[in-house]
């Protein structure tokens, strides 16, 4: 299996600086067309936000295919074009006219390769590439486990891309373990985070002082923050249980994340902080449009995921900032947090070892929280960037289009 897309350009070329792809001939690139459900929020969305400017500032032509969303102004902030579609319709009723409808738009946008990113956009996708005779790549963002054969023919399109994209080694094993695909055509590609939105220099007090005020965080206390969405599998419960075992008024806990679409979920774990006797210590703040900012307040990440994660952004995210992350070991978190050093892995599932990680992280004095802070800073511009990422898809690109003997490039 080849652990990443090596075509990328030189590493010595200043960051989101892409003129390595421009085309050779001095014409208009290739056009590449991304194809997802929505553009609402979360990380499949910022990715394609992300490439998109990679695209244009590459000389080539973004466009991407949706049903729309509030990030659709990302989208052609950035230089790309929006089409709106019902790609993420599951109604058999609908397939048909959308269908049509994206072929007709690759044909006539002369697209150059179609890149989908989910899997209901992605049978679209494969179909009306290859009725275009266009090359199709995808990126297996999802968790790779499928409890049926119909679930895992369901998911089987993300393996049938002339190269598929891993968003970590963890996903690109569980391909090859499950799904038996070629490992010629596969490729590793770490999700990346934007180091200017992400640096803690340029995150000014007053912006964390909104958000304490707005979220009423007392002072002098240790802020341990979990951002992600309530649901299950995210380890909100497992998180208020390892609490639970620390001594009552050492911390403040904020649950950053999504609390609306859930509010009986929301419910059931605010009474679950209420039996476990930290009610008055943990606080469902909802989303931010400043977690950078989020961040820098913290004392402590965490991540306690019940399943592995893909990736894990937040682990990303939070080291870029410079603080410590605790997170369960497996999954992606293998990938990101080097274990002792920039933060700390534990048993999953366990209360006490996350209780366990989370003392160790709060009782660092300002000399190791110092060092431990450089070392997750560095790590992360040194792996996990946005352009490193931009570049390696973009290599992945011109690799298939090469094959395909694309004369835009």
């Amino acid at each position: 299996m080849e652990a990443d897309a090596t075509a990328a350009p030189d590493p010595n070329i200043s960051a989101e600086d892409f003129e390595a792809f421009r085309p050779r001939n001095g014409g208009p690139g290739p056009t590449i067309l991304q194809v997802l459900p929505a553009l609402v929020s979360g990380g499949v969305e910022r990715g394609t936000v992300d490439m998109t400017r990679a695209i244009v500032q590459a000389g080539w032509r973004a466009i991407v295919v949706s049903r729309g969303g509030p990030m659709v102004h990302e989208i052609e902030r950035v230089g790309g074009t929006h089409i709106e579609l019902s790609v993420h319709a599951k109604n058999p009723l609908l397939w048909r006219a959308t269908f049509d409808a994206l072929v007709d738009v690759i044909h006539r946008e002369r697209v150059d390769l179609v890149h989908a990113r989910s899997r209901i956009p992605a049978w679209h996708g494969l179909k009306a590439a290859a009725r275009n005779r266009v090359p199709f790549v995808t990126t297996f963002h999802q968790r790779p486990t499928a409890a049926t054969a119909l679930k895992r023919a369901y998911n089987s399109v993300m393996v049938r891309g002339e190269r598929v994209i891993a968003i970590s080694h963890y996903i690109a094993e569980r391909l090859l373990a499950d799904y038996g695909m070629d490992p010629e055509r596969l490729r590793v590609i770490p999700r990346g985070v934007d180091l200017d939105m992400f640096d803690p220099d340029r995150v000014p007090a007053e912006r964390m002082i909104r958000l304490v005020n707005k979220w009423r965080v007392p002072d002098g206390v240790p802020v341990v923050m979990m951002p992600g969405r309530i649901t299950a599998w995210k380890g909100h419960a497992l998180l208020i249980d390892a609490l639970a075992r620390l001594e009552r008024g050492s911390f403040h806990c904020l649950m950053v994340g999504d609390d609306i679409s859930r509010p009986d979920a929301k419910r059931r774990l605010e009474a679950h902080a209420q039996a476990a006797g930290v009610g008055a210590y943990v606080h469902f703040v909802g989303r931010t449009d400043d977690m950078p900012a989020a961040y820098k307040m913290a004392d402590v990440v965490v991540s306690a995921s019940l399943d592995p994660e893909p990736f894990g952004r937040v682990m990303i995210e939070a080291q870029a900032m410079g603080r410590p992350i605790v997170a369960t070991d497996h999954g992606g978190a293998r990938e990101t947090v080097l274990a002792g050093e920039t933060g700390w892995l534990v048993a999953p599932g366990d209360a006490e070892a996350l209780a366990a990680g989370l003392r160790t992280a709060l009782s660092l004095d300002g000399e190791a929280r110092a060092k431990l802070s450089g070392l997750a800073i560095a790590h992360v511009r040194e792996n996990f960037s946005r352009y490193q990422m931009c570049a390696r898809t973009l290599a992945v690109y011109t690799e298939v289009l090469s094959e395909r003997g694309c004369e835009r490039l």
